[in-house]
């Protein structure tokens, strides 16, 4: 287990992460979210052991995550970061940075062990290929490959699939995440992307301002999100008087709403003035006015700008949120 306590850090007089605690269980896949800047780069470092913590302590297993201050390497041994910097030898084959932590003992072992991480990243064709002439994505997928060459822990990975081009991204995504769990490996990825906070991981971290807002199940924290922050990290989200929503409600707190749960109804007390249609692709995204403020909508054709319309949305989404 991981056991974050308490823990604080500061750049020179910028405080960056500010009493954070949590813990997560072996075996288990947690995305860290939140804004630029909110501290998720930082928080891995941090349980690396790449800095020196101003407060609290970390654990993995009950033995002490230490940093610079008291290893000549920075870095536990059980563990493997990858940055965003991938950090490849530029004059070596693809092959041979996968391999560069190998022993050279068993050669055939090394040579089938590179083999199996180069099919899982979809680079095998690139094995002999210098790392220099290699696309950003392309790195980050050998990057990927090398870190798990001998097996970590806990693998920490920093926004892993940032250069990857979108249509092996999905692929890639599966291949790792189950060889992941098949190996029992305990992950932990910082990232913007909410796939890989709802498709992939078990729980979610939500960061802002260097402090933990929320920590839960994935789908959980997506289904009743604590605030429109929480929410506007999986996509537009409207905040709408509950009255607009529920006739036979009288009070007008706000609930949160997702773009994609409203859609349109012949009369309703949410009458929306059409302001612009974005097309999506699968559908159009709406952006719409009521009472000088602005929502966002789905809906399946484009509607004229100006035109006048009325939505709604299920019970059971006002029932929950409420």
């Amino acid at each position: 287990m991981l056991q974050v306590q308490n823990i604080s850090f500061a750049y020179d007089s910028k405080t960056v992460i500010a009493d954070v605690s949590f813990s997560i269980e072996k075996g288990a896949n947690v995305a860290i979210i939140g804004e630029s800047g909110c501290g998720k780069s930082t928080l891995l470092k941090l349980i690396y052991g790449l800095y020196d913590l101003n407060e609290g302590q970390l654990f993995w297993n009950e033995k002490p995550v230490l940093g610079p201050k008291y290893n000549l390497v920075p870095g536990m041994d059980q563990m493997k970061y990858l940055a965003q910097d991938f950090d490849l030898m530029p004059f070596i084959t693809v092959a041979e940075n996968v391999g560069k932590f190998l022993s050279n003992i068993y050669p055939e072992q090394k040579k089938q062990r590179i083999q199996e991480l180069l099919e899982m990243v979809e680079m095998t064709e690139f094995a002999d290929v210098k790392a220099k002439y290699l696309s950003g994505g392309q790195q980050q997928r050998v990057a990927l490959a090398r870190v798990l060459a001998v097996e970590p822990e806990v693998l920490l990975l920093d926004e892993p699939f940032s250069n990857i081009d979108s249509f092996r991204k999905g692929a890639l995504r599966r291949n790792l995440f189950a060889y992941l769990k098949g190996k029992g490996i305990t992950c932990i990825i910082a990232t913007h992307d909410s796939v890989d906070a709802l498709s992939f991981s078990d729980e979610t971290i939500v960061m802002k301002g260097g402090a933990i807002l929320a920590h839960d199940a994935s789908a959980k924290i997506y289904l009743k999100p604590e605030s429109k922050y929480v929410g506007s990290l999986y996509g537009e989200v409207n905040e709408i008087p509950l009255n607009l929503l529920d006739s036979e409600a009288g009070s007008e707190d706000p609930i949160l709403v997702y773009s994609h749960e409203l859609f349109l109804t012949e009369k309703s007390n949410l009458e929306v003035t059409v302001k612009q249609s974005y097309y999506k692709g699968n559908t159009f995204l709406v952006k719409g006015v009521y009472d000088r403020t602005v929502l966002f909508f789905e809906n399946s054709f484009p509607i004229p700008d100006g035109e006048h319309v009325f939505l709604t949305v299920d019970e059971e989404v006002v029932a929950y949120r409420r």
